[in-house]
């Protein structure tokens, strides 16, 4: 499980075919610090496992099913990635609960530079619209944001300058991709009131 919160942005070292999947190579220098084979690590808000792992890179394999929800496959050499590693118990949940299955990409519509901020609009496919309400959370390429205004079919979001910094959200161009989870806890409500009462076990007793 992650929060959202960006500890590292790092880059893509190399890009290597297996199968139809990719393993790819990332450098980064302040979460190597205690990275090991097996870990988890969130690459763009997505929950990858650690397969390589040598002084400031690690690599991850990135199978079909991976690929083709996220934007990973769209990388090229040198580009910025976000990486998160998950949340120890002790700590403080300072985003929200993330949990790196990415359900979908986004398309950058717009960004506007404001005074103290920038303002991005992202389109997304309609179905997943029901999953998000205004000031709700969501993850985009790893980092947890609120969003600020709600459309049909889009969304914007406001960056404070850390954030625009420290994250991938500053080498974004209009037309590019972003990945997006949406709450997992708003997926939940949506599932079990669209079940209704047929999503109930027939043994479950109610607390009165």
């Amino acid at each position: 499980m992650f929060t959202g919160l960006v500890e590292e942005k790092g880059k893509l070292v190399s890009k290597t075919p297996i199968g139809d999947g990719l393993r790819l190579s990332f450098k980064a220098k302040k979460i190597a610090d205690d990275l090991k084979i097996g870990d988890s690590v969130a690459c763009n808000g997505v929950c990858l496992t650690v397969v390589e792992f040598k002084d400031d890179i690690f690599s991850i394999d990135a199978i079909e099913e991976t690929l083709k929800k996220s934007n990973l496959g769209n990388l090229g050499i040198g580009h910025n990635v976000n990486f998160e590693r998950p949340l120890k118990a002790e700590m403080r949940l300072g985003g929200h609960f993330v949990l790196g299955h990415v359900d979908t990409t986004g398309k950058v519509e717009s960004i506007k530079e404001l005074s103290t901020s920038h303002f991005m609009k992202i389109s997304f496919p309609e179905k997943f619209g029901k999953y998000l309400i205004p000031v709700g959370s969501i993850a985009i390429d790893g980092v947890s944001m609120t969003v600020a205004e709600l459309e049909k079919d889009n969304f914007s979001i406001g960056i404070i300058p850390h954030t625009w910094e420290e994250t991938v959200f500053s080498d974004k161009k209009i037309g590019d991709t972003v990945n997006l989870e949406f709450d997992v806890l708003g997926k939940y409500i949506v599932k079990l009131t669209e079940q209704g009462s047929e999503g109930v076990p027939e043994d479950y007793e109610k607390i009165t």
